[in-house]
C-alpha cells in the first residue's frame, strides 16, 4: 500500500479518533460535570484504543507490529501520549486563551488534534508498524 493511501486511512482513523476523544470529553463534562481537563485524559485514551483498531485494521493492514495484542497496544498508547502532549499542550492553551470554550471542550478538542496528526502517523508508521507483512 502506498504512502498517500496510508494517510488517507489514517486521516480517517483520526477523524473516528476525534469524533470519539470530542464525544467522551463533552458528555464527561457535560453530563458528568468533570472538570474538563480530567476528562480529556479519559477522552485520549478512548479515543487512542479507537484509533489503534482502525489502524491496524486497515492503515496498517500490510505492516506488522511484531508483538502481542496487549503489547501493540501498549506500545500504541505510549507512541500516541508524544502525539498527546502536544495535543494536550494546544488544547490547555486554548482553553486558557478562551475560558468560554470551558462549556464547549469538544472545540478545543478538534482544534488541537490537528497539532497532534503528523506526529502521530510518524511514529506508528515509523516505529511500531515499521515492517512489512510478508506473504508465506
Amino acid at each position: 500500500m502506498g504512502l498517500r493511501r496510508q494517510v488517507v486511512l489514517f486521516g480517517v482513523g483520526g477523524v473516528i479518533g476525534l469524533v470519539v476523544d470530542a464525544g467522551v470529553v463533552q458528555a464527561l463534562v457535560s453530563w458528568g460535570h468533570w472538570n474538563a481537563y480530567v476528562a480529556r485524559v479519559v477522552s485520549f485514551l478512548s479515543a487512542a484504543t479507537a484509533t489503534w483498531l482502525w489502524n491496524r485494521r486497515y492503515t496498517f493492514a500490510h505492516r506488522l507490529s511484531g508483538r502481542s495484542l496487549r503489547a501493540e497496544w501498549l506500545h500504541w498508547i505510549a507512541l500516541m501520549s508524544v502525539g498527546a502532549v502536544v495535543n494536550y499542550a494546544a488544547y490547555a492553551a486554548i482553553l486558557m486563551f478562551y475560558p468560554w470554550l470551558h462549556r464547549w471542550p469538544a472545540l478545543a478538542v478538534a482544534a488541537s488534534s490537528a497539532a497532534a496528526s503528523l506526529v502521530n502517523f510518524s511514529t506508528a508508521r515509523g516505529v511500531l508498524f515499521k515492517r512489512a507483512k510478508t506473504s508465506v
